[in-house]
């Protein structure tokens, strides 16, 4: 049916505004905007192609459906996605006109999907596609598809998120049929905020009564339009939810664009090829650089339009069989595509080099002034531009309606209206209620409403409570719970309440304990006092009941008495009592409920008095007569419904004919099927009435709607409801509607009716329209467009003033100052009909309605006050009013206003059948980093593909780009039917934001904008030039400051008489004790079970060493000075080992042995560590020599390939003729391999001399003598773990008893048991001991107590690490093991790394602190800004300040180190409170790298660095670390003040981002912090772009959830913006022994596509 322009409208233009007919709605138009389009029809009715004629459809439909299910039977045998995909375009390809010049193998590319489903689904889902028609506006849909053709030509491939498999198939068809709410008011989906006022259940025509004729018409002039457009109308490519991870991509043509790129490839090709080579310049990195996919290569032709290489599939259908190969982790490396169908290999690395190009296209605001944000951290702040438009009219004037005339005959009362009609007419029908068929169910008199009022009235002032204590008073508020299909019995209450005077508050059925903001609604009647509940008995039956049968308090609500005011259960009041029938005066009516933008409700109060003014004022507007039909579709307890249909109706005896909701749903049609049968004068509808009329409308001979004098449209006040208007108007004007009959009203809770378009005479003028320029909206002004409309609002105006009122329009914030004339701003009104205040919000009601709008120069224009009416808008020539959005629905977004319905508007009018389910969209704006941000969530429709989605979300934040000039920050799509929803239906908008907020939406696609639209970071930082030679230095002071420099105990003046020092070798100390002490007890090895599995005696350890030398010399034919690898578990063997090889003169190197459960990957790092160390041989235990010889072992590793393996088990019983002695203590003891945190694998030298001097600083730090006894939980293999382990007993003749960390995963108590049974004084032990016994023992301290643990003898708990302390977990561990008796001090940390395995080790007896107990706070904890830090600077801060990081000493340094803080860049020395390279000079530094490569720089600049000023003659050891140093008030024994070192982090794990130095612990600590199913975090860098890969503890649903509150924390507390957010399982991030994240290794897995991630989100 062509829409031909309406006749009887002229062009007449009404001055400045172009009052344009008909949208442009000429046939020829037609043709070309869908040819733009390329809208295809096919998903609605019969799924057929939307280029197939008219005629074809219905066969098409049917026919394409069962060969659609018996591919489905086939589908349930094992057939693969490619067979599939072949068999299914054989089915239907019949169906499908070929397009000349196409390969038919390519048919099945450009044909429409039809989702495997039952046939009658087709005709179910009759309209739930079609976009939302209040929303449309065909001038809208031209410019959005305008805008998106514009941004076609200069595409960018975006990369599409990565899914597991599990997580794409999660939209099951069961949510088609939507869950059937079978209670009374399952809502017409209106609710003031809702987005897309979404049709509940089955949208568009009857429920039951679908047939498939209607299923073919849904859109049908959609559809009829798409058939004159071209022939190409292309689809997604074609796969059904059930497909492959990424729907398998149907082969690398698979295009979805397919149009587009015909038209577009060969510019685009040229666009990319030129763009990269501009852009791209690769920053090489200290790693290996990434690959450069972005290479342009001439000879392969692979290369797409994109200049990204691909691996195609065969041609055809191919690519899909990637996805049927079973490889474990890296199966998602098939072809994809990304968001404009170019095809790219999904390999991670090419991803990100897709996300990196995107960004490089510029930002659009350019650099401002700043502001400082409390410290030198610039956050931008938009400053005006002075080009931006500005209001330049005169000041505008207030308004006055006509004078409220005052007729005869109007009623001083509602009441005395009734009783009048009541008494005098009380045949006449006042109200006629229909059931869900259509059928009238009960028709209610005048005569029946006055007498039932009086009864209901006599019931609740006398039968309610004792007659000593009535439970209701005049005066007192009670609440009104009715159906929406049950209009008299709420009238009758309403009525009733009325006449007691007693206060009604009508609110919504509370359907289930947890509805939507019925919690909201609780706490207003709460507020308002409510007691009692007056209810329908179908309603009081259908709600929730306990098992006694007493309805349960719903959430938030008081407790409330319910009472079912029907005759059969109320008593008849006295013939001697009648209601008082008073004037109306200034006594509370009613109370309206109002939901506010952040869910909160507030009780707008009504005046009897403002009542009755409003009534009037309706009825003059309306020229409402007596007796006069009208039909309401509205909801009759609130709002338009309300005041046109139970108030203003009876003041007039007019009768009301109520549509319920139930019935629109089953049948649309039925309010204007009721219009005809009634003849009624006035129909109050919303636009979505008449947009569901449309969509069901058949050629219905016998509507007829020239009885119409006024259709009232209730949402006028939306600016999109014109096209509905427009669209309905075309439609039934050749059914007797006139024009002149719509009617738009503007209205809110606040000022009621605000404005209404009164009936006009036949030909008078035509209403008019504005045609605005929407960026000149978002700056408050108001611009008549150009011609080019790409960004236009039209809006219709809603009539003039109210009768009695001034209007006036004021600015949206600060004092309530008149508007210009071209400004937009919130209407404000000054009448007696509007509400009086907010229940018992005294402060927020003077601010809404008592305003006093003021002039220029600051004079009231009224002495009345004025009530704020929350709509935005103007007042246009001819005083006519229009309204441009709401307040509730603006967002402010880098100081421009932009409101949520135009939002929704553009949104939707992107491929509008195709993708969102029933239009439901949810717009609002959360503010993160100082200012709002938009957050669009839709529903999707269940048969969409991954691929659609993707392309529906790019081309949506294109649409908003262009058209609004704004960025989205988010735009997430939930599964059809999980928004949450308001009563009646609509989407229930703040609460769906807290949803986000928390996350718990649980979205199925998330695609994050951080990129560009946070444009207020703060500057990148340039380095300033540090303090050089040339500035002053005085002494110990740089530039003012004191040298940040401190030391540990002198040795050379400790007086010990230190037995050990006399022997400058370890295996002479060994000798020496196994002679003078042979049976002291040295070793004493614990199993699971905290028995003692083993011990070693002194002189036992000495002859099991000699043994072992033995067989060194003999099996293993060792010469001096070779290298023997020691793979052993930790335990007794490894000690005896290590001494035997110094017996030998051989030099060891401890090994980690391979992990029996994971061999593939701990025996090649074994291998490494036996090859980089040179080993000659390696030994080891019987065990492992078995384990070597494995299959799986010799699958990762070729046995040949290992040195000689001797196992120890079984030792001659021989001695070695003579024990080495070395002869020179420079010489090598033995060599130190461990993997850093950045997976590097480094190997240290130690000395003779060194491991002594070690020893002995250990030794007099921890006070270590024969008779004390130490426990080790550590491992043994490097640092600190193994000299601990193996060597400081030999030295200090301490007792150890080891427990290895491996049996504490058994038996997590047996450490702390260990060390209350040896009543152990000094323990050590590692984070992931700590951590394990946190979270293992967390419930179980008090059985450990009864098993009579006990901790109060623990002096030192020392946690032996290598970087900054955790303080969270060591706080957490003393606050848990308290009840214990662990002391809270006694807990402390050391430092070492790798060139000089412990710097500080041991807390600090401070003299008298010690023993002040628990009363004083940890003196070694500061608080530092975490901004400054960024910055390489200290700033102290106090405790819990914004932006505080607390940090702890790494505990005391020790006896023989000294320590300075350098700059790692120039060397110069630091002053005090800097952060900079902590530098170490010490007698137990390593002597340099074990290399295979002997890399001489990196050794010389890593052990022997010089000061590149002051003193330049001490060689130092740079230690990699971050730090500073702070003198504290605290003195140590010697009476020296202590100088505590502050580690804050390895240099080569901190990030250089945006100039600023980052530690990658800070972000993972805000990360954890912000969802409680993120269990672990890790960040790296990847070509400066941030990747945050998070564990996930909980359902993979959950996934897409954190996207956004992960990217919201980082940017809120970090000012960074997240490139890449990696959702895995747990136990992902790889730890290593000390419990540090592998974080480079995370990287190289993620790069390699090894971590079979649940989702992985690109942020644009």
């Amino acid at each position: 049916m062509n829409q031909r322009p309406p006749a009887g409208r002229g062009e007449g233009s009404v001055s400045a505004f172009c009052s344009r007919a008909r949208c442009c709605c000429c046939c020829f138009r037609q043709h070309e905007r869908f040819g733009e389009m390329k809208s295809t029809a096919g998903r609605q009715g019969g799924g057929g192609s939307a280029a197939a004629a008219p005629g074809d459809r219905g066969q098409l439909g049917s026919s394409s459906s069962c060969r659609s299910i018996e591919m489905q039977h086939d589908e349930e045998g094992d057939i693969t996605q490619k067979g599939y995909e072949k068999k299914r375009s054989k089915l239907i390809g019949a169906y499908f006109p070929q397009t000349p010049g196409m390969d038919p193998s390519m048919g099945q590319e450009r044909r429409t999907p039809v989702t495997p489903s039952s046939s009658s689904r087709y005709n179910r889902r009759r309209s739930s596609g079609s976009r939302d028609e209040r929303y449309r506006s065909d001038v809208h849909t031209e410019a959005v598809q305008a805008a998106l053709a514009k941004h076609k030509e200069r595409k960018m491939a975006v990369p599409m998120p990565s899914k597991r498999r599990s997580l794409v198939v999660q939209t099951s068809m069961d949510a088609y049929t939507p869950p059937d709410t079978s209670s009374g008011s399952e809502g017409e989906g209106q609710g003031d905020e809702d987005v897309g006022d979404g049709e509940e259940e089955d949208g568009g025509g009857g429920g039951g009564t679908s047939s498939s004729r209607e299923g073919s018409i849904s859109m049908e002039h959609w559809i009829s339009r798409a058939v004159h457009s071209s022939t190409t109308t292309t689809s997604s490519t074609a796969s059904s939810s059930s497909s492959s991870t990424r729907s398998g991509g149907s082969g690398a043509a698979a295009g979805r664009l397919a149009d587009v790129l015909a038209q577009h490839v060969h510019i685009s090709a040229q666009h990319h090829l030129r763009h990269h080579r501009h852009h791209h310049r690769h920053k090489t990195e200290n790693h290996s650089a990434p690959p450069d996919v972005t290479g342009c290569t001439n000879n392969t032709a692979n290369t797409t339009a994109d200049g990204i290489q691909v691996e195609r599939g065969p041609p055809g259908g191919g690519g899909g069989s990637a996805a049927q190969r079973q490889t474990p982790k890296y199966g998602n490396a098939e072809l994809m595509e990304t968001g404009d169908g170019v095809p790219v290999s999904s390999r991670v690395s090419a991803k990100i080099q897709q996300l990196v190009n995107t960004l490089k296209r510029p930002k659009r605001p350019p650099l401002r002034e700043f502001f400082v944000d409390d410290f030198e951290e610039l956050l931008e702040v938009q400053q005006p531009d002075p080009n931006l438009p500005k209001a330049e009219g005169a000041q505008m004037a207030a308004m006055r309606g006509e004078q409220l005339g005052v007729v005869t005959n109007w009623p001083p009362s509602l009441e005395a209206a009734l009783q009048r009609w009541g008494t005098i007419s009380p045949k006449a029908p006042c109200l006629t209620t229909m059931d869900t068929n259509g059928k009238p169910l009960y028709v209610l008199t005048y005569g029946k409403l006055w007498s039932r009022s009086v009864k209901v009235a006599y019931n609740l002032l006398h039968k309610l409570g004792t007659k000593q204590e009535p439970l209701v008073r005049p005066g007192d508020r009670v609440a009104l719970v009715f159906p929406n299909n049950d209009p008299g019995a709420f009238m009758t209450a309403f009525y009733g309440c009325l006449l007691a005077e007693v206060v009604p508050v009508p609110i919504e059925v509370p359907l289930t304990r947890k509805d939507a903001g019925s919690q909201q609604i609780g706490f207003l009647l709460g507020s308002c006092g409510v007691t009692v509940a007056l209810t329908s008995d179908a309603c009081h039956k259908g709600l929730p009941k306990t098992p006694t049968g007493e309805i349960p308090q719903f959430k938030g609500w008081p407790k409330v008495l319910w009472f079912v005011p029907e005759s059969k259960h109320l008593s008849k009041p006295p013939r001697d009592w009648f209601p008082q029938i008073k004037d109306a005066n200034q006594d509370t009516a009613y109370i309206e409920y109002k939901t506010c933008k952040d869910g909160g409700v507030l009780g707008v109060t009504v005046t009897r008095t403002a009542m009755l003014t409003h009534c009037q004022a309706l009825t003059q507007s309306c020229s409402y007569t007596e007796a006069e039909t009208i039909v309401n579709v509205l909801d009759f307890k609130k709002d338009v419904g309300l005041w046109h249909a139970v108030l203003t109706s009876v003041m007039n005896m007019m009768h009301v004919v109520s549509i319920p909701y139930a019935l629109m749903k089953v049948n649309p049609l039925s309010w204007i099927q009721k219009v005809c049968q009634f003849k009624a004068k006035v129909a109050c509808v919303k636009s979505r009435d008449m947009h569901w009329a449309l969509v069901a409308h058949r050629d219905q001979r016998d509507v007829n709607l020239s009885s119409l004098r006024m259709l009232v449209v209730a949402d006028g006040s939306n600016p999109w409801s014109i096209s509905s208007c427009d669209a309905f108007l075309n439609v039934f004007q050749t059914k007797g509607l006139r024009p002149e009959v719509i009617c738009p009203c503007a209205s809110s809770p606040e000022a009621l009716t605000v404005a209404i378009r009164r009936p006009l005479e036949e030909g008078a003028t035509p209403p008019s329209r504005g045609v605005l320029s929407m960026p000149g909206l978002s700056h408050g002004v108001i611009r008549v467009d150009s011609e080019e409309k790409l960004s236009v609002l039209t809006l219709q105006d809603v009539g003039s003033v109210m009768p009695g009122a001034l209007m006036c329009v004021v600015k949206v914030e600060g004092v309530p100052q008149l508007c210009k004339t071209d400004e937009i701003g919130e209407m404000c009104v000054c009448t007696v009909a509007t509400g009086t205040s907010y229940y018992g919000l005294a402060g927020m009601t003077k601010n809404t309605f008592e305003v006093f709008p003021v002039s220029n120069n600051g004079t009231p224009i009224s002495e009345f006050p004025f009530t704020r009416t929350g709509l935005l808008g103007f007042i246009g020539p001819a005083g006519l009013i229009f309204v441009a959005g709401k307040m509730d629905g603006l967002m402010v977004v880098g100081g421009r206003r932009h409101n949520a319905d135009d939002i929704v508007a553009t949104a939707l009018a992107v491929e509008p059948m195709k993708f969102v389910y029933r239009g439901r969209i949810a717009v609002f704006s959360i503010t993160v980093l100082h200012d709002e941000r938009i957050v669009v969530v839709a529903e999707q429709r269940p048969d969409s593909t991954e691929e659609d989605s993707f392309q529906w979300m790019s081309r949506v934040l294109q649409a908003i780009d262009s058209i609004h000039q704004v960025g989205v920050y988010c735009l997430a799509l939930v599964p059809s039917n999980t928004l949450p929803k308001t009563p009646l239906g609509g989407i229930h908008l703040s609460e769906a934001k807290q949803l986000f907020l928390e996350g718990a939406l649980h979205p199925c696609n998330v695609l994050m904008c951080p990129h560009t639209c946070v444009t207020n970071l703060p500057k990148p930082r340039q380095k300033q030039p540090e303090i050089g030679p040339a500035s002053v230095m005085v002494g110990n002071l740089v530039s003012g400051k004191r040298i940040a420099q401190a030391s540990g105990r002198d040795l050379g003046q400790i007086e010990d008489n230190d037995q050990a020092r006399k022997f400058l070798f370890l295996s002479e100390v060994l000798q020496w004790r196994a002679q003078t002490t042979p049976d002291h007890v040295l070793y004493t090895l614990l199993n699971s079970r905290g028995a003692i599995a083993s011990s070693l005696t002194c002189v036992q350890l000495h002859k099991r060493a000699e043994k072992i030398a033995a067989v060194l010399s003999e099996r293993g034919h060792l010469q001096d000075g070779d290298h023997v690898a020691l793979v052993y578990p930790p335990g007794i063997d490894l000690i005896a080992a290590f001494y035997g090889c110094l017996y030998a003169g051989c030099v060891p190197i401890t090994v980690r042995p391979p992990h029996p459960q994971n061999i593939a990957t701990t025996l090649p790092t074994v291998k490494m560590i036996v090859e980089v160390s040179r080993s000659v041989c390696v030994m080891t235990t019987q065990l492992i020599c078995k384990l070597l010889r494995s299959k799986e072992a010799l699958a990762a590793v070729d046995l040949r390939t290992w040195p000689p393996v001797i196992d120890t088990d079984d030792l001659p019983k021989k001695k070695p003729p003579l024990l080495y002695k070395p002869s020179n203590p420079d010489t090598l003891a033995y060599l130190d391999f461990s993997v850093s945190t950045t997976g590097m694998l480094a190997g240290v030298k130690m000395s003779h001399t060194a491991t002594s001097a070690f020893c002995r600083s250990i030794k007099l730090q921890c006070e270590l003598y024969p008779s004390r006894e130490v426990a080790i939980c550590l491992d043994p293999y490097c640092g600190l773990g193994f000299v601990l382990w193996c060597l400081c007993s030999v030295y200090s003749g301490h007792q150890s008893i080891l427990i290895p960390p491996s049996e504490l995963e058994v038996n997590p108590a047996l450490w702390l048991s260990a060390v209350s049974q040896y009543k152990v004084r000094d323990t050590f032990c590692s984070y992931s001991v700590m951590e394990l016994c946190t979270k293992g023992l967390g419930l179980q301290t008090d059985s450990l107590k009864s098993r009579g643990v006990d901790l109060s003898r623990v002096r030192t708990c020392v946690v032996v690490a290598e970087e900054r302390p955790r303080i969270a977990l060591t706080q957490s561990f003393s606050k848990l093991f308290k009840d214990l008796g662990l002391h809270p001090r006694a807990v402390s940390t050391s430092f070492g790394c790798r060139v000089n395995l412990a710097i500080c080790l041991q807390p600090h007896r401070l003299g008298k602190l010690a023993d002040q107990g628990t009363s004083g706070p940890d003196p070694t904890t500061v608080f530092v800004d975490m901004r400054a830090l960024r910055h390489d600077r200290v700033r102290l801060v106090e405790r819990g300040s914004p932006h505080s990081l607390p940090l702890m000493e790494s505990g005391k340094i020790l006896p023989g180190v000294r320590i300075i803080i350098a700059n790692p860049e120039t060397k110069g020395p630091m002053g005090e409170s800097h952060l900079g390279e902590i530098w170490v000079h010490s007698g137990h530094n390593a002597s340099g790298y074990f290399t295979v490569y002997g890399d001489e720089v990196l050794q010389s600049d890593h052990f022997s660095s010089r000061l590149s000023f002051g003193d330049t003659q001490t060689v130092w050891a740079r230690t990699g670390y971050l730090g500073f140093l702070r003198r504290t008030e605290l003195t140590d024994a010697s009476g020296e003040r202590h100088d505590a070192l502050y580690v804050v982090g390895a240099l080569e794990e901190a990030m250089e981002l945006r100039g600023m130095r980052y530690h990658p612990i800070d972000i993972e600590t805000s990360v954890i912090r912000t969802h409680k199913s993120i269990t672990e975090c890790a960040v790296f860098t990847w070509t400066n772009l941030l990747v945050v890969v998070v564990e996930l503890d909980g359902s993979e649903h959950e996934a897409l959830d954190l996207v956004p509150l992960v990217t919201n924390v980082v940017l809120e507390e970090h000012y960074l913006i997240v490139g890449v957010v990696v959702v895995v399982d747990i136990g992902v991030i790889p730890i290593n022994s000390r419990g540090e994240k592998q974080r480079m290794h995370l990287r190289d897995g993620f790069l390699a596509d090894q971590l079979d991630p649940i989702y992985v989100a690109y942020n644009m």
